[in-house]
């Protein structure tokens, strides 16, 4: 009797130990399906933390978004380089950011991607919070040195999606996001403002760009809105960086004498005053063109100055010296950057710094470079060049930018208003 209740008891153990078992089986089935449904991870932003666990890393990587893997797969020991071509607005800089966007496929250059953060932020802007601005700036510019586009995307209008996007800013300009490896199907429906012009493609995949930037062993950005040298010393620091900062700089009153033919709404007032009377030096726009003056003379104080970490990273060039020897220009950039100087690029600045008049515009990079740079001078009223002097004045001397103290000067074109300077690049 005793041996048949041990043996139904034995039994029911047995079955309860069998249930367990299978319910615990079902939740891990069910955990395993969630898995292998759910949507992919956000992409890693440049406020990841910086280092990373490479065992981490792998063991994650089937959970990841494609580019949180290339992210992952980013090595810092390969000899890459990362330009930063730093400028201001009207200054040329589109012109010799092409000198990088034509070097080929071993190149991955960028067209002003921190007009997205102005665009979005210019409440922030206008209110002052200077500081604020400058930190995405520069999340941003290295989150895409890096190849991470996460960076980037939070301030796209509108939000991509699925990391597709139709609205980056001109898109066209960057060789890289037009190549055929980027290039995904034409979509009809879908207007593209920037669309590319060297082939027919859809909105731009984010994912695809980032690979596309992790195959290239160089990458370059051309900015207009980072203003002063110091905020990038992070960046510059960053051990998987090897940043170069080439800052291009013009003559002041060629800047306002272009920026009153490409902007023309926004600088009629100087029209105005040229025309009217004097130019009020108190009232806001007055103040920011010499605030803008000054923030590029210090800049350059401090990289002239060489400390420590800049020291052979830095370079200030002409937009004049580049207008009258572009070649030679070109190839003692790609010196400074260590990068060599490809055949394509030589043959694009032969191309396109001799063209014809019906081949420039205001946003053309097809110019007779040689001309342009003495174009403004009959373009801005001599009263206004006067003020620009004023406002700029330690700016131009600095750069060696002569004064004009007649309008018969100013429109002498035989009288050189170019000092003869040579600013090279810093030595390690």
């Amino acid at each position: 009797m005793k041996t048949k209740y041990a043996i139904v008891f034995i039994f029911i153990v047995a079955l309860v130990i069998i249930e367990k078992e299978s319910n615990i089986l079902s939740r891990t089935l069910n955990r395993v399906s969630d898995k292998l449904t759910q949507r992919q991870t956000p992409l890693q932003t440049s406020s990841s933390p910086m280092y990373e666990n490479e065992t981490t890393q792998n063991a994650l990587a089937d959970d990841q978004d494609p580019r949180e893997r290339a992210m992952g797969n980013y090595n810092a020991s390969d000899p890459h380089k990362h330009i930063l071509l730093m400028a201001t607005t009207r200054s040329g800089s589109s012109f010799v950011g092409e000198f990088f966007n034509q070097h080929g496929g071993n190149m991955f250059y960028m067209f002003e991607p921190l007009w997205h953060i102005e665009r979005k932020l210019a409440d922030a802007a206008e209110s002052g919070n200077v500081t604020g601005l400058t930190e995405m700036y520069r999340d941003v510019l290295q989150g895409l040195f890096l190849c991470d586009f996460g960076s980037l995307e939070r301030y796209i209008s509108p939000a991509p999606q699925d990391h597709v996007t139709a609205a980056l800013f001109r898109r066209e300009s960057s060789s890289s996001l037009c190549e055929k490896s980027v290039c995904t199907p034409f979509v009809k429906d879908i207007f593209e403002r920037y669309h590319c012009r060297t082939r027919r493609c859809g909105p731009l995949n984010l994912t695809l760009a980032a690979e596309s930037c992790l195959s290239k062993k160089h990458h370059a950005i051309k900015t207009v809105r980072v203003r002063q040298l110091e905020t990038l010393r992070p960046l510059v620091e960053d051990p998987r960086l090897d940043v170069m900062v080439i800052q291009l700089v013009r003559d002041p009153r060629a800047v306002l004498a272009s920026r009153m033919v490409a902007f023309s709404a926004q600088y009629q007032t100087w029209n105005s005053w040229a025309q009217e009377g004097d130019v009020p030096e108190d009232v806001e726009q007055v103040k920011r063109f010499k605030g803008t003056c000054d923030q590029i003379r210090m800049s350059a104080e401090l990289g002239l100055g060489l400390p420590s970490w800049l020291k052979g990273r830095y370079m200030l060039v002409r937009y004049e010296d580049i207008a009258h020897f572009p070649m030679q220009k070109a190839e003692e950039m790609y010196k400074f950057t260590g990068i060599p100087f490809s055949p394509q690029a030589k043959n694009w600045i032969l191309k396109n710094t001799q063209t014809t008049r019906g081949a420039s515009g205001v946003y053309s990079t097809q110019k007779n470079s040689s001309e342009q740079a003495e174009k403004w001078r009959y373009r801005i009223p001599f009263k206004l060049a006067l003020v620009v002097q004023k406002l700029c004045g330690p700016a131009m001397k600095m750069f060696g930018y002569k004064f004009v103290d007649s309008e018969t000067a100013l429109l002498n074109r035989s009288l050189s208003l170019l000092e003869e300077r040579r600013f090279g690049f810093s030595q390690d």
